[in-house]
């Protein structure tokens, strides 16, 4: 090294900075890809997002090899540098090239490539994967026995060296409500349903039983023609004297058949009666709309572990479980929760927790009943008087009405205020 004038140690020590540099942003680049954004490009066959992908495959190979690259150019500056201090000042001057080179490393070796790597990554990283590629097949004999030494450590303290990159459902739901502004809202808010089906159970979105509306076998013809042609579903239960007696479902296009044919009678009716399809109380929509499509199936009945029939499903309730409502205007709110001047609402016993948590914004537990008619009951653990009152969740409710063993309506009044400025309600006992 005496030998090179100290002029061409300048400009190599200069070099030697910039490749520095080039090491670390790419580091940067490299490690802060948007990964779905790279697999994406890759797949639509970009040769550099190709090129980039497959570096990235063993990230700790990459990062082998440009820490080794970026050590050993760091270190041969360092060297240059004290030389040309020793030519230009002699002894003292290697402190000040110390010092010199720490900031002159900092500042274009460091902190500028990484800031500028981080607002261009992609682009810096496709430039960087073009020359780490061979560079890697040169260096492999090192890098292995680096990353071996390295693996070997990491045992020592019980660390694996493999990474996952999966997310979690919770995880890819934060994913999904970052992409607001790229992906409309209307679209964001099915994808996060998709997500929230495998914890959503038939049970919670299953017309109960008492709701169902069926064929009775036995009720005169008549009045099952009738049923049949004002009914506004395309799908009824068809069963004898009670639901447990189930013979199974019809689809109302078979009677209009039999109506072409005329040939539309009770004995027509049986014979177009598909077998029922039962689901076990407890699965999660995610697991049932695959069953339905296995199965190819629309409609089931929800039994539970003793075979009782606790409600009715189809494949439209879990659709409307993603998409929304298909019949109701969202911005309306549904049938069975009916607004009051003073704010408080009457809803139906019937109602579900879920859709008056979606309707009115409220955060009524669901883990439990799953309608309001089962919350009355639990709390009471008993069927209530007409006009009996409690408290559940903040939100004072009053029985209207109780018929055949259940709460049809209550009375669901506005929030207490809970502020911690409100006074405490003085107590009535032992006044004078």
């Amino acid at each position: 090294m005496n030998a090179i004038p100290t002029g061409a140690l300048f400009f190599i020590l200069v070099l030697l900075v910039l490749i520095s540099g080039f090491f670390s942003g790419s580091e940067t680049a490299l490690m802060s890809l948007n990964r779905y954004r790279l697999r994406h490009q890759a797949n639509n066959g970009n040769k550099a997002a190709l090129r980039t992908a497959k570096l990235l495959e063993q990230p700790e190979r990459l990062i082998s090899l440009i820490l080794l690259g970026n050590n050993f150019v760091n270190i041969l500056a360092s060297a240059i540098a004290t030389v040309i201090a020793l030519r230009l000042m002699g002894e003292p001057g290697i402190a000040v090239a110390t010092g010199l080179l720490t900031l002159v490393i900092l500042v274009f070796a460091e902190v500028t490539p990484k800031t500028f790597a981080t607002r261009r990554a992609e682009k810096v990283a496709f430039i960087a994967s073009a020359v780490y590629g061979p560079l890697l097949i040169i260096t492999s004999p090192l890098v292995y026995a680096i990353n071996w030494i390295s693996t070997r450590i990491l045992k020592l303290f019980n660390v694996s060296a493999e990474s996952d990159e999966r997310l979690s459902s919770d995880e890819l739901r934060t994913v999904v409500n970052e992409t607001a502004g790229m992906v409309p809202a209307r679209h964001r808010d099915m994808l996060l349903n998709i997500l929230d089906l495998g914890s959503i159970l038939v049970n919670d979105i299953m017309v109960p039983r008492n709701d169902i509306i069926g064929i009775d076998l036995e009720n005169p013809w008549e009045d099952i023609l009738q049923q049949i042609t004002n009914s506004p579903h395309s799908r009824l239960l068809v069963y004898r004297e009670n639901i447990d007696e189930v013979v199974g479902f019809v689809y109302l296009r078979k009677m209009l058949d039999g109506m072409r044919m005329g040939n539309l009678t009770q004995s027509y009716l049986e014979s177009v009666v598909r077998d029922a399809y039962f689901i076990p109380e407890g699965t999660s929509l995610t697991v049932q709309l695959l069953n339905f499509q296995r199965e190819k199936r629309r409609v089931g009945l929800v039994v539970d572990e003793y075979g009782d029939i606790q409600g009715l499903l189809t494949i439209e309730d879990i659709l409307e479980e993603i998409v929304g409502e298909f019949d109701i205007d969202p911005h309306i709110t549904p049938p069975e929760i009916r607004p009051q001047d003073n704010g408080a609402f009457i809803v139906d016993g019937t109602a579900q927790i879920r859709n008056l948590n979606k309707a009115l914004s409220w955060d009524l537990p669901s883990d439990g009943p799953k309608t309001l008619n089962g919350i009355v009951l639990e709390h009471f653990e008993n069927f209530p008087q007409k006009g009996a009152e409690f408290t559940f969740n903040n939100h004072p409710m009053t029985i209207l009405e109780v018929e055949d063993n259940r709460v049809t309506q209550v009375l669901i009044d506005l929030p207490i205020n809970t502020d911690e400025d409100d006074e405490p309600p003085v107590a009535a006992i032992g006044d004078a």
